[in-house]
């Protein structure tokens, strides 16, 4: 089986879609699937024999996202050559418009998967009065796909109400052989001045949708002998990364992007991963956490509230409420035990989502599309 993989996203961005897409083309390549990428050019040096890609430009206000040129007669020459036996459309624009193009033109079969709630972010741009025409896009977009895989129960079911059909569930795992409880914790705390404070750290972009105004409120109005007591860590960057250290407090530190190891030694020495995206469709640096045995502080929304067991690995507290996330950070910090015992949950749970399972299952799904034979729906 040979598979086509159009996004407008790929490593070594730093985003879900990116590091999920590029998990899923090593598991094509370590079982001996071809696979080629159709992807943004980005500043960055890394290339693969695989990938191609295409001329690009950020995106204004999103920096970290690209708008692709896609070259068509490159991408058919490309196609005609490689013959893919399906093609997976991965995000709704320019690289992925041409995708469905040629799948229709060239008769191949077509998935797609659902990675963003676009929708949900148009709150935190005040551009709530695009919602009806982000759906209708949506839905044209998505109408082709044979299969459109969805990473979570939540997001699934959103899109069920939505009308959409074909969906099937494609989940996310974790590397619990990188992402363990392991690591040399005195010398990653030395690293970011903790001495013996509780740490409590998020991951992710710094950017509206993430609804850090909530995490900032919560760090600004803990009582006192709680801030005495706690180091914040913010792993990451965005568009609002200047503004959020303005106004941050003197305990807070900010890392800038990591990955790999340093992240995973940030996760090791934290008491509580803290999360209050309530626009997550799965949240894989939620999942890094529990592998890591670190409990989870997040928004009870979208994805992350099928990961977290509510008082057993963590606490699901009301989106956009600092009163719920300072609630279930002060009782974390007066039961010692239970942080133990939820960081033990945590790790177990992470070790049954395994990667391998999840991109097998997903291998099967591309070969019943591709045995079918049906029609392509561009009606």
């Amino acid at each position: 089986m040979k598979i086509a993989i159009f996004t407008d996203t790929y490593y070594p961005d730093v985003n879900g879609v990116a590091r999920t897409l590029k998990r899923l083309a090593d598991y094509l390549e370590e079982h001996d699937i071809a696979c080629r990428i159709f992807a943004p050019k980005t500043p960055s040096e890394y290339v693969a024999d695989n990938l191609h890609q295409f001329t690009s430009l950020s995106v204004f206000l999103y920096p970290e996202c690209r708008l692709a040129f896609p070259n068509l007669s490159q991408v058919k020459s490309e196609l005609e050559r490689f013959s893919p036996d399906l093609i997976h459309v991965a995000t709704p624009f320019n690289i992925g418009l041409c995708g469905s193009y040629f799948a229709k033109k060239m008769n191949i079969p077509l998935v797609g998967s659902y990675h963003t709630d676009f929708d949900k972010y148009l709150k935190y741009y005040n551009l709530q009065f695009l919602s009806k025409y982000v759906w209708k896009y949506m839905a044209w977009f998505n109408k082709p796909f044979q299969k459109i895989y969805v990473p979570s129960i939540e997001t699934m079911n959103q899109l069920q109400q939505r009308g959409f059909t074909n969906l099937e569930l494609w989940g996310r795992g974790v590397d619990c052989g990188l992402f363990h409880p392991d690591y040399n914790k005195l010398s990653a705390r030395m690293r970011y001045n903790a001495g013996n404070k509780y740490l409590f750290t998020y991951a992710g972009r710094l950017a509206p949708e993430k609804d850090l105004n909530t995490l900032m409120n919560v760090a600004a109005t803990l009582p006192d002998y709680i801030k005495e007591q706690v180091q914040w860590i913010i792993v990451g960057d965005g568009p609002i990364r200047e503004e959020l250290e303005g106004i941050a407090p003197d305990n807070m530190i900010f890392t800038g992007y990591l990955k790999g190891k340093r992240l995973a030694e940030v996760y090791s020495i934290s008491d509580v991963f803290v999360f209050p995206s309530a626009t997550e469709t799965f949240g894989n640096v939620v999942l890094e956490a529990l592998a890591i045995g670190t409990p989870v502080v997040c928004a009870n929304s979208g994805g992350v509230k099928h990961l977290v067991k509510n008082g057993v690995t963590g606490f699901l507290c009301e989106p956009g409420n600092p009163e719920s996330f300072k609630e279930a950070l002060i009782k974390l910090i007066h039961n010692p035990s239970l942080l133990q015992s939820m960081g033990r949950e945590g790790r177990s749970f992470a070790l049954t989502q395994k990667w391998d399972n999840i991109l097998e299952s997903l291998v099967w799904s591309y070969k019943g599309v591709t045995e079918t034979g049906e029609k392509i729906k561009y009606a």
